[in-house]
């Protein structure tokens, strides 16, 4: 059960939705949820990482075309990126951890490239290095009936997995911050040779597998609530 308070406001040009655990005044982390999801993926991690013995101020945005916040019908991975670092200015934060899985893996590792003075510590949940998928993913149908994110979306991130932006490779050198690939393991729809891909190309990066499948997190909640508690508190 989601139990924040969502929250709403302009960043970046357009209305992100948010939820927020723990003391205003703790150390700020962002966690950036997969795609077709929202922020309230993320409640049982986020209510854990806000509670004693070492409490944190606990942020977990509906990225655009997602849930509650804007569906503006443009939806480069970089754009969401830079929603993120308008929320956290909004937000009062300079910095903050992040944490990302999936598409929200993407996101967080562009934004560790674009403004790496943003991010003090970077998750990276099952993410693939950015190499073009071969063959390419073919176009989905869109399901019947109304759905919690922009149709568009999908097209659009699709077409990025497709054929990612040769700069997203160039420039994981920029990711200097502490990192933490967690894989999930064989049963995965992720290749792991590519999550290993993306931990060596980052520079301060290190690798850990867990055999839960993409959905790492939701799958063995109380290991990876250990694997981040124990990076981020370093």
């Amino acid at each position: 059960m989601d139990t924040a308070t969502l929250h709403t406001g302009e960043a970046n040009g357009i209305t992100l939705a948010w939820r927020a655990w723990g003391p205003a005044d703790a150390p700020p982390v962002v966690l950036l949820h997969c795609r077709g999801s929202d922020g309230g993926d993320w409640t049982h991690l986020a209510e854990r990482l806000a509670t004693p013995p070492r409490p944190r101020r606990v942020y977990a945005p509906d990225l655009r075309g997602h849930g509650h916040s804007d569906w503006p019908g443009d939806y480069p991975a970089e754009a969401m990126s830079d929603d993120v670092r308008a929320l956290l200015s909004a937000l009062g934060h300079d910095s903050a951890d992040v944490v990302g899985h999936s598409l929200g893996g993407i996101v967080a590792y562009l934004l560790a490239q674009r403004h790496p003075g943003v991010v003090r510590r970077l998750v990276l949940e099952d993410v693939c290095a950015p190499v073009p998928l071969d063959p390419p993913r073919p176009p989905a149908e869109r399901p019947a009936g109304e759905l919690p994110f922009d149709w568009a979306m999908v097209r659009a991130t699709d077409a990025q997995r497709n054929a990612p932006d040769p700069v997203w490779w160039d420039n994981m050198d920029r990711i200097t911050m502490p990192t933490l690939v967690i894989g999930g393991g064989t049963t995965s729809l992720i290749p792991q040779d590519q999550v290993a891909q993306l931990a060596r190309l980052i520079p301060d990066a290190s690798l850990v597998t867990v055999d839960a499948g993409h959905l790492v997190h939701e799958s063995c909640p109380e290991e990876f609530l250990a694997l981040v508690r124990d990076f981020l508190d370093r």
